[in-house]
């Protein structure tokens, strides 16, 4: 299938720095995707430690089951990533894949199979044939150069229309720090992740409990506040590896001044990949950032922000730009969270179109009409119940998704 790149895309892939203690080399097996790599091989430093989050579905692939038993006991040698088969409601079939997967990768970077974290992406239900991946991993030659970040995002796409990258860099006790990540999504997107990947790598000295506080906190407002169709997947994963090659002593207090801009750029990184996640939304032609304010509780202010952002009959409004906020109404009424509805106050962008539970005086029509035309909308909502808020981020809803889905296993 051949997938036009989208309209939100990024004009370039952005420059990356190598991270110290960091090889990785990819692979082309040809098992689903012709003239493309579908297999990351990722070897970390032996000081390596590692953060992860993981999909709260309850009906997680082999890979996630294997990864989280893999980050319980610390695992720190590398990774393994196909594309192209999800390798999910396997059976005993696809944990014996897994197993055979890791044990693979062990052998090509001289480590313990429990030792290597497992990540797949691609359909699901469909038994996992090893042998293309196991001569892929066999082509691979560790002495080679180190494979370059834009290849490593194509590596673990699927229906992905460009690569996703980002990076940062700070400084922790006076010594230059690097943050650089990928990740793949683009459909089966919604809280708790979503049939996404991402993997971030920092050359930083800090402690494995450090590094799990921060991804966790700084996942809940960047992958877990985006949605594409409010489908979560059975795959998702986010991995952090810290391969403390970086010259500053170790950070092992959360609370330490220096994590402060550590944990900026961290997050700038984060909120950047979840960001082109949505912007590579199936059939996707509008960006939108919908936040909800006055809110009795944060979880309160997400769960309405999530209602309206997941809305089908808003998100085909948007895509049509029509600024119908009569759905913005119904979308926060259906949320089950406290709102006030004749103190209600709707925005998009800069302009108020519903106040007090009526439709703004200075409302006018042409003037939304031409806003709604910007390929990035903001949409804002007070429910004028509380003080607290939460922003999300999704997608319009186009034909071109039922076209992707309709056809995604052909």
């Amino acid at each position: 299938m051949h997938l036009k790149r989208s309209p939100l895309a990024p004009c370039h892939f952005p420059d990356m720095p190598h991270i110290g203690g960091v090889q990785m080399w990819t692979a082309k097996t040809g098992a689903k995707y012709q003239g493309r790599p579908d297999v990351l091989l990722v070897k970390l430093a032996g000081e390596s430690r590692v953060a992860g989050v993981f999909t709260k579905s309850t009906a997680p692939g082999a890979p996630v089951e294997w990864s989280k038993a893999c980050l319980a006991r610390g695992a720190n040698a590398g990774l393994l990533v196909n594309a192209g088969n999800a390798n999910v409601f396997t059976g005993q079939i696809g944990r014996d894949g897994v197993r055979d997967m890791a044990n693979m990768a062990a052998g090509k970077i001289g480590c313990e199979a429990q030792d290597v974290y497992v990540a797949s992406t691609g359909v699901i239900g469909e038994p996992l044939t090893l042998s293309p991946i196991e001569q892929g991993v066999k082509g691979i030659q560790v002495a080679d150069v180190n494979c370059s970040w834009e290849n490593a995002a194509r590596a673990i796409s699927t229906t992905d229309t460009y690569p996703k990258g980002s990076a940062q860099s700070c400084t922790l006790d006076g010594a230059p720090v690097h943050i650089c990540g990928i990740a793949k999504g683009s459909g089966m997107i919604a809280p708790d992740m979503a049939t996404m990947l991402s993997f971030i790598f920092t050359d930083a000295n800090i402690s494995r409990e450090v590094l799990q506080a921060l991804l966790s906190e700084l996942n809940e407002t960047s992958f877990n506040a985006i949605t594409v169709d409010s489908d979560t997947s059975t795959s998702d994963t986010v991995l952090l590896a810290a391969t403390a090659q970086a010259s500053h002593g170790e950070i092992n207090d959360i609370n330490d001044p220096e994590l402060v801009s550590f944990k900026r750029a961290l997050g700038l990184v984060m909120h950047d990949l979840a960001h082109q996640v949505v912007k590579d939304g199936e059939g996707a032609s509008k960006f939108v950032e919908i936040c909800v304010t006055g809110a009795e509780s944060g979880s309160a202010a997400k769960a309405i922000a999530m209602s309206i952002a997941n809305s089908p009959l808003v998100k085909t409004a948007i895509a049509g730009e029509d600024a119908n906020w009569g759905r913005i109404v119904m979308a926060v009424g259906k949320s089950g969270a406290h709102a006030n509805r004749d103190k209600l106050a709707i925005y998009f962008g800069p302009y108020l179109v519903a106040k007090d539970g009526y439709r703004a005086p200075g409302y006018d029509e042409g003037t939304l009409a031409n806003y709604m035309k910007n390929p990035e909308l903001k949409i804002r909502v007070d429910v004028a119940v509380g003080t607290e808020s939460f922003t999300v981020w999704t997608c319009d809803l186009t034909h071109g998704y039922i076209d992707i889905n309709a056809d995604y296993r052909s």
